[in-house]
């Protein structure tokens, strides 16, 4: 059964940072094309970051280019999303999902994704 679960969201200051981590189960990460995306309050699902099958090619959004890096761990089978610099604007619910279907470089849906983790940025 494909399992994901996300962790790491929390409370930020504007400039901090923050890990967030996606535990897989039932499939390897190494297998499929995975993303970020996140949700506001109110707003439609934007992606951030997307990793192509193999790990090589690695695409991100205007927002998270410079400031977010995504990465993984294949022996422990999880996706990270590492978030420098943060802004208010990046307040949202952040959902890792596994991609189905590519448009023009970008995901345009998934299959699975997880419950998502909160990341909220003020002072």
């Amino acid at each position: 059964q494909v399992q994901l679960v996300e962790s790491g969201g929390a409370a930020v200051q504007p400039g901090g940072s923050l890990r967030l981590s996606c535990a897989a189960s039932g499939f390897r990460l190494d297998d499929y094309e995975m993303s970020w995306v996140r949700q506001a309050p109110g707003k439609g699902p934007e992606w951030v970051a997307m990793m192509y099958i193999g790990g090589e090619k690695i695409v991100y959004s205007g927002a998270a280019q410079g400031r977010f890096t995504i990465s993984r761990d294949v022996a422990n089978n999880t996706l990270y999303l590492d978030l420098n610099n943060l802004e208010p604007e990046d307040t949202a619910l952040y959902y890792c999902g596994r991609v189905y279907l590519v448009v023009a470089g970008r995901p345009k849906a998934y299959d699975y994704w997880g419950q998502g983790t909160q990341v909220t940025v003020s002072s």
